[in-house]
C-alpha cells in the first residue's frame, strides 16, 4: 500500500516535466527550394534559413531542386522523406495544381503533405526589353491579334500560375501567344534581353532590369500598383478582374508530429516577421501573407478546389 501511495504522489510531479519537452533537430534541416538559385523565392527562403539556423541550433541547409515547373521536389516530400522534421520544402500553387493536370497524379496536396506555415507571395508582371515596339500592354495585344503565334513570352514553367494567367488573358482576348517555359524566372530573363523571346510574364526578377532601363514593365498583377513602379497599371486597371500573387508556404512530409510542426512553425514565423526578411521581401515587392499551420492547411484545401475549376475550364492537360 505504501508503494502505491508513493507512486501516486510522484506521478503528478513527473508529468509537467514531460509536457515541457520540446522537439529539437539533432542534425541539419534540409529546406528544398524547387527553383534555381537567384530568384525571388530563393532569396526570401535563404534569408529565413539563416534566422532559423540560429533558432534551432542546427544548420538549415538549402537544396535547390529545379524543374517540372517547380514541382520536382513534391514526390520526394510526399513519398520518400521521413516526417521527422529534418526535411521541409516550398509549397506553392503549382504543387497544388499539378494533380489536376495529369492522368496519374503522384500526390494530393490536401492529404500527402504536412502544411507548416504560409509565408508570402510574388509580384508578377509582364516586361519587355526597352527596344520593344509596344509602349503598353494593349498595344502588345493588338499586335498579337494581327500576328497570331508570332509574339512569345517566357515563364518559369508549364502550368505555373503565371503561365495560366497568360492563358486566361489570351482566352479572354482571343489572341495566340507563343509560350516559352524555363526552369525558373531568373533563367527566363536573358532570352528576353537578348531578343530570343519577346517578353517575360513572371515574378519580379525583372525588377532590376526595369529600374536600370534595359526593360520596360507593361503591367503588374497585384491588387494595387507596385510601390517601386507607381506608373505601371495593374491587370484590374486594364479591365481584367484578376489579382495574381500566388501565395506560397512551407510544408513537410505527411504525418508529422504536431509538436515538431509547432517548433518549425514558430521558428519560421519569427524568421518571416524579422526585419531582415522584410528587407528581402521589399527588394522583390513580395507581400506578407502569414498563415499559421491550421490556416495554411485550410488555404491549401480551398485552393485545390479553385485550381481544379480553373484547369477544367481552360481545358489544359500536360499528358
Amino acid at each position: 500500500m505504501a508503494i502505491t501511495r508513493r507512486a501516486a504522489m510522484t506521478a503528478p510531479l513527473a508529468l509537467p516535466a514531460f509536457a515541457q519537452t520540446r522537439w529539437a533537430p539533432d542534425r541539419p534541416v534540409r529546406m528544398i527550394i524547387p527553383w534555381p538559385p537567384g530568384g525571388s523565392a530563393d532569396a526570401q527562403m535563404r534569408a529565413m534559413s539563416e534566422s532559423v539556423t540560429r533558432a534551432l541550433g542546427q544548420p538549415v541547409v538549402v537544396e535547390n531542386r529545379s524543374g517540372a515547373g517547380g514541382t520536382l521536389h513534391a514526390v520526394h516530400l510526399a513519398r520518400e522523406a521521413r516526417p521527422d522534421g529534418h526535411t521541409v520544402g516550398q509549397m506553392h500553387l503549382s504543387v497544388i495544381r499539378r494533380p489536376f493536370l495529369v492522368r496519374q497524379p503522384q500526390w494530393d496536396a490536401t492529404t500527402d503533405f504536412t502544411h507548416i506555415i504560409g509565408l508570402t507571395g510574388w509580384l508578377f508582371g509582364v516586361a519587355v526589353r526597352a527596344s520593344a515596339p509596344w509602349a503598353n500592354f494593349r498595344e502588345m495585344l493588338e499586335d498579337a491579334k494581327r500576328r497570331p503565334g508570332r509574339i512569345s513570352f517566357s515563364t518559369s514553367g508549364v502550368a505555373t500560375t503565371n503561365h495560366l494567367a497568360m492563358e486566361e488573358i489570351m482566352a479572354r482576348e482571343g489572341v495566340e501567344l507563343l509560350h516559352v517555359p524555363f526552369r525558373g524566372s531568373n533563367e527566363a530573363i536573358a532570352p528576353v534581353l537578348n531578343g530570343n523571346v519577346d517578353m517575360i510574364a513572371d515574378s519580379s526578377t525583372w525588377a532590376p532590369q526595369v529600374e536600370a532601363g534595359s526593360m520596360r514593365l507593361l503591367c503588374v498583377w497585384s491588387a494595387e500598383r507596385a510601390r517601386r513602379f507607381p506608373n505601371v497599371p495593374t491587370l484590374k486597371e486594364l479591365g481584367y478582374d484578376m489579382v495574381v500573387t500566388s501565395n506560397y508556404g512551407l510544408s513537410g512530409p505527411p504525418n508529422m508530429d504536431p509538436g515538431i510542426v509547432r517548433v518549425l512553425h514558430d521558428a519560421f514565423r519569427d524568421a518571416l516577421l524579422s526585419e531582415d526578411n522584410a528587407r528581402v521581401r521589399g527588394q522583390f515587392d513580395m507581400p506578407l501573407v502569414y498563415l499559421n499551420s491550421e490556416q495554411y492547411t485550410d488555404f491549401v484545401r480551398q485552393r485545390a478546389a479553385i485550381e481544379r475549376e480553373i484547369i477544367t475550364r481552360l481545358g489544359i492537360r500536360m499528358e
